[in-house]
């Protein structure tokens, strides 16, 4: 990870959607914002994850203000997950949505076969969910805010065998630039970021993840992957008083591959 940040969010109350594992981008985004001085919720989706995530909370250096269910496709429980993580935190400042999901069968193939369910699938939990949740995040956050979301280089270009991961990803891009406008009034910011291939477990599910992600750190400028923590870096900024004047952006964090014509 970076340099000390001790202090830089002290007093920040942070939800925190999506953490799955340690292995999760959403992990390494907590575990820095932790460190920078904030208080920090999480949520869990299904009894699936809940001892993973309950275990992870463990671990942060000071104890998580709640750690609460929350399936993005159920309005109750989003009403209940943010009103629940705002009265245990007294307010919230951040929110990091880091969720996303597409069946396993319509990431392969043709984007072209792509069934009207999974299509619906894919962008209402990937895509959708961010504006349920900033919908839900705006009376809480009374002194400004940040909210920031996980995007990918598919949003922009076509990457077969992201196929319609790609076209929620661009919906949620732009969903950022219109919360950027609909919250700006109410200093509350809205960005995202677009990180190169990181070898989570989630990616596992994308066919030829792999060797994409090789041919990928080999094109970059920089000549090498990038990792999980260097995505929490570029989240801490855009949650921290270094950023007050950023909103409507996709900061990619990516090696510089987005700069390149190859």
């Amino acid at each position: 990870m970076g340099g000390n940040v001790n202090g830089l969010l002290d007093g920040k109350r942070c939800l925190i959607v999506g953490v799955a594992n340690k292995r999760s981008i959403a992990w390494a985004i907590a575990r820095r914002l932790d460190e920078a001085g904030a208080t920090i919720a999480l949520t869990y989706q299904g009894e699936r994850t809940e001892g993973d995530v309950r275990a992870l909370a463990e671990t942060l250096s000071r104890p998580a203000a709640a750690v609460l269910p929350l399936d993005v496709q159920d309005d109750d429980e989003m009403d209940a997950a943010v009103a629940g993580a705002a009265d245990a935190l007294g307010g919230i400042d951040v929110l990091v949505h880091a969720v996303a999901f597409a069946r396993a069968e319509d990431l392969g193939g043709r984007f072209a076969d792509t069934p009207r369910d999974g299509f619906e699938l894919a962008l209402d939990v990937s895509a959708f969910s961010l504006a349920g949740l900033a919908r839900r995040c705006e009376p809480h956050m009374t002194d400004g805010g940040s909210i920031v979301t996980l995007s990918y280089l598919a949003a922009e270009r076509a990457v077969p065998g992201y196929n319609v991961m790609g076209v929620a990803k661009s919906a949620l891009e732009s969903i950022v630039r219109l919360l950027a406008w609909d919250l700006g009034p109410q200093q509350i910011r809205v960005n995202a970021l677009s990180a190169g291939p990181v070898r989570t477990l989630a990616a596992r599910g994308i066919p030829g993840f792999s060797d994409m992600a090789d041919k990928i750190a080999e094109r970059t400028p920089m000549r090498r992957a990038i990792s999980t923590d260097e995505v929490a870096d570029a989240a801490l900024y855009l949650c921290s008083p270094l950023s007050t004047a950023v909103t409507g952006e996709t900061l990619h964090v990516d090696a510089g591959y987005h700069a390149m014509g190859l």
